[in-house]
């Protein structure tokens, strides 16, 4: 199923996309937010004390804290008592949390946290890409990424219904690119508290801190008993996959609106080159696509908007048929010179029958502009290894060489 809009004009409110998703947060019910300021992520978290200073959120109680190591750390304690918890970060933000989003995951508490992609520093810089986010992609939590910010005010609502649900109980990082989306201001459908409250439950865990019934959270674990701790983490995983796809179809009952679940497919059905995107270069590779395809060039692209847990059964039927299939990336792993996106569906076809030679193309790093023409340039590309078979790997596809 593609995507679906029912966006009721008469409905539509033209807001920044940082107060987008606060009011998505506030109709969730949290019951602990905290918030540490850092760019762009700021305005989420001065939405949300608002809506609590002029009581929108009830019982609900707001932690102003001293780091984004706090900010987490704190939620951990609340969880861990039974609250729906709420934060935001990015970048530097984001790397500062790295011990406690293994602490999260590890005691099977599901946080939901907004991640306003942004550039990680040295040099300094506030734009946006996703290194951010890809670098904690092995801390155990589910990763969603939004095309647009319909998709993310709705994607949170979902990510609750995921990470609450019993057979995951992992935390959710719902992902959205810095100012690009966090500070743009668009006509969009908010959330309806009624019909939040129909799609998702109240929180209810089955197993929390209590003085009545005392536990243990996170507690030690000798080598003995360690690797099934992990074992059931990516258990969890792997329910998490057919999770991701029911809180969507369950939203597009609920909403009139849908997204794709793990992944989406744009003009796919006949492509010979597809390529594969997170976040919001989507709009501007569908653009590019409708552009070319009325020149005749068979291009699609398949969305991939989950990339934890990793969809690969998903993205194997997607591109199986194709002829050359581009990895586009908005990070790097340096040292391997690609991005993560790329090295991970090259993986996920290893050992198959599907024979589709998978390029990798790296853009908009720390913020750069990317142009329809960029996205040619990567098309052309394609093109030329679908009629020589021959391409480097994987490169910059906007390198300034003068720079160099």
């Amino acid at each position: 199923m593609a995507v679906i809009r029912d966006l009721n004009k008469d409905k539509m409110d033209v807001v920044e996309g940082s107060y987008a998703v606060a009011h998505s947060v506030k109709v969730c019910k949290p019951n602990v937010i905290s918030a540490y300021p850092i760019t762009p992520q700021t305005h989420i978290v001065e939405d949300l004390s608002q809506f609590i200073a002029d009581g929108e959120i009830p019982n609900c109680e707001y932690i102003n804290v001293e780091s984004e190591f706090s900010a987490l750390s704190a939620l951990v304690g609340s969880s861990a008592v039974g609250a729906r918890c709420y934060s935001a970060t990015t970048s530097q933000g984001l790397e500062l949390m790295h011990e406690v989003l293994f602490n999260v995951s590890g005691m099977r508490l599901p946080i939901v946290m907004t991640i306003a992609n942004r550039a990680v520093s040295a040099p300094i810089n506030i734009w946006n890409d996703q290194q951010d986010s890809i670098s904690q992609r092995d801390t155990g939590w589910i990763q969603l990424y939004a095309e647009d910010l319909q998709e993310a005010s709705d994607m949170h609502a979902q990510a609750y219904k995921i990470a609450e649900d019993k057979d995951v109980m992992l935390p959710v990082m719902a992902c959205m690119d810095g100012f690009i989306l966090s500070h743009v201001y668009e006509p969009l459908v908010l959330l309806e508290q009624d019909l939040v409250d129909e799609y998702l439950p109240p929180y209810e865990p089955e197993y929390k801190l209590d003085p009545k019934n005392p536990m243990t959270f996170g507690s030690f674990a000798d080598p003995e008993c360690y690797t099934e701790f992990r074992y059931l983490q990516q258990k969890a995983m792997d329910n998490a996959l057919g999770k991701v796809e029911e809180a969507a179809n369950d939203f597009y009952k609920t909403f009139g609106r849908y997204y794709g679940g793990l992944i989406d497919e744009y003009e796919t059905e006949d492509a010979e080159i597809i390529l594969m995107a997170m976040g919001s270069v989507i709009g501007t590779i569908k653009e590019t696509i409708d552009k070319l395809r009325a020149k005749g060039v068979k291009v699609g692209l398949l969305k991939v908007r989950a990339f934890r847990p990793f969809p690969v059964e998903a993205i194997r039927n997607a591109i199986k048929n194709a002829k050359v299939v581009v990895a586009i990336d908005k990070n790097i792993s340096l040292g391997l010179n690609e991005g993560a996106l790329f090295t991970e569906t090259k993986a996920s076809l290893y050992n198959t029958s599907i024979d589709v030679p998978v390029i990798g193309r790296m853009i908009g790093h720390g913020g750069r502009d990317i142009p329809l023409s960029t996205i040619e340039k990567i098309i052309d590309d394609a093109v030329n290894v679908m009629k020589s078979g021959i391409s480097v790997e994987s490169q910059y596809a906007d390198l300034k060489e003068e720079l160099l």
